[in-house]
């Protein structure tokens, strides 16, 4: 730079935030943390950095360590990098402490996470997640426990009966590709294709995934999109698989519904004995779920979910929030997935000889504070902290008595500061308006020589003067203003916040 200031900017992809939307998060994060420490989950702390080897291989290579993360070198030239997610970081603890943990070990952690990715709208570079995992159970037992979890933090949360957690599994996926006769390392390309096929079953409907697994389909631009280039029996049975919805309201016998369910699953996975070993573990989640009162209206299998393929090696699930929001375009449509997750049993594996089972989930944290804004959730209401009481300053020689008076009130409890500006009394006032100080304390010369000081008001004064016409009648009525002896003073002051806040 030649001398000139620079500029006062964000980075793309970052956000401030004010202290109501921090008091807010809180109190929606503590909230989800008393439900995980319910289920026996206990807190951990990993750091923002890691080596960016321990990332994992389904995140950017050591070749180009920056492709979709911040990474730097350290002064031994090792990379180093800010964290993708807060999973990784647990393979890594797992694995560096492994025979002091008791497994199977339950553990949470919340904190910031980092993508180097070009932001948009509603995406950012730096965002919160909340997770849950569950290291060393191989049994499904505990993804049947984590899809209850998911749904019993969104019931604490105020939102019962307006989400849906869906459970689906890799291995039924891997099965109908093989029964499509996509197995091999040979179809990995044409295997994606279908995955990101069926994952626009909800926007285009069993009509347009028909297109993308064909040759391709022109949307309402004009713009083309290749297809998987599948035959005809393989794109209906792929259909058949993604187009049963287990709608909660069908069946009264929740598992004779399952049974019929996962019947058609056998039909279209046929021999392929990695789908249908999972169909019996889903058949055994929603079991689970089923006789710990959980029904498909909460919890329940859904085909089109599809996250996180390369990621996850058997149970996937989602929590999605089911109520209406307007999209960008005007349309409406539903609020969609706020957490998600799955069982992932190669990542602790990377680090040690032996595999290492695990499952888990992660809250979307911006996301889901969102949605609660939307649904005006009472958890979010109040939040906004009164400002502190402010103490005035109106002789400057007299400092250290207000001081006093300031630590009085803090030493009381009670939240105060002293004016710390050079400003009269008039922008005093106004600088307390503006901190939504409920009390104004002041005490000019007359006041201290009478052992009194003033109390005003702010809240009272204010609905006061709704009703007060001109200033002369204001100045007469002095409304919510009262000397007293400064003995007094915190007493008077508790009664005050007790009256507006209890």
């Amino acid at each position: 730079m030649t001398g000139d200031k620079p500029k006062a900017r964000l980075p793309r992809g970052f956000l401030d935030r004010s202290e109501t939307e921090i008091v807010a998060q809180h109190r929606m994060l503590e909230t989800i943390k008393q439900a995980f420490e319910l289920y026996g989950f206990e807190g951990l702390e990993t750091p923002f950095v890691e080596y960016t080897e321990a990332l994992g291989k389904f995140l950017p290579d050591l070749d180009r360590p920056n492709e979709g993360v911040f990474s730097f070198q350290d002064d031994d030239e090792q990379w180093l990098s800010l964290r993708y997610d807060l999973t990784a970081p647990l393979a890594r603890h797992v694995a560096e402490h492994f025979d002091a943990i008791p497994k199977p070990y339950r553990s949470y952690r919340a904190g910031y996470v980092f993508r180097n990715e070009k932001p948009g709208p509603g995406r950012f570079r730096q965002f919160m997640q909340f997770d849950a995992d569950i290291v060393g159970a191989a049994s499904v037992a505990a993804d049947a426990e984590v899809c209850m979890l998911m749904a019993d933090t969104l019931d604490r949360l105020g939102l019962a009966g307006q989400y849906v957690v869906k459970v689906n599994n890799r291995k039924v996926l891997d099965g109908v590709m093989e029964a499509c006769g996509l197995a091999g390392a040979d179809k990995a390309g044409q295997r994606l294709t279908v995955l990101r096929a069926i994952d626009k079953l909800d926007r285009l409907g069993a009509d347009g995934v028909r297109l993308l697994l064909g040759s391709g389909r022109k949307d309402e631009s004009g713009d083309f999109t290749k297809g998987a280039g599948l035959g005809a029996d393989a794109i209906e049975r792929i259909l058949a698989y993604v187009s049963f919805e287990a709608a909660p309201h069908e069946g009264g016998d929740r598992m004779t519904f399952w049974e019929k369910l996962f019947g058609t699953w056998q039909d279209v996975v046929g021999d392929s004995e990695t789908g249908r070993e999972g169909i019996a573990e889903l058949h055994t989640i929603m079991r689970l779920c089923t006789a710990a009162g959980y029904g498909q209206d909460r919890v329940r299998a859904d085909p089109s979910v599809v996250r996180g393929l390369e990621y996850y090696t058997g149970p996937v699930y989602e929590a999605e929030l089911t109520f209406p929001v307007q999209n960008e375009d005007g349309q409406t449509v539903r609020f969609g997935s706020v957490a998600g997750g799955g069982r992932y049993d190669g990542l602790v594996g990377r680090f040690r000889s032996e595999p290492v089972p695990a499952t888990g989930f992660s809250i979307g944290v911006s996301r889901l504070f969102s949605a609660l804004q939307l649904v005006k959730s009472p958890l979010l209401e109040g939040t906004a902290k009164p400002g502190p009481v402010v103490v005035l300053v109106l002789d400057r020689e007299n400092i250290a008595e207000y001081q006093a008076h300031v630590a009085a009130l803090r030493n009381a409890g009670i939240r105060a500061e002293l004016y710390l500006g050079a400003s009269g009394m008039k922008a005093q006032m106004k600088y307390a308006d503006r901190r939504r100080s409920p009390i104004a304390l002041i005490q000019g010369s007359n006041e201290r020589e009478a052992g009194e000081i003033q109390i005003k008001d702010l809240i009272a004064g204010a609905k006061a003067a709704e009703s007060i016409a001109s200033n002369a009648e204001w100045k007469a009525a002095r409304p919510a203003q009262v000397s007293v002896p400064v003995a007094e003073m915190v007493e008077r002051v508790r009664e005050i916040l007790a009256s507006h806040f209890g």
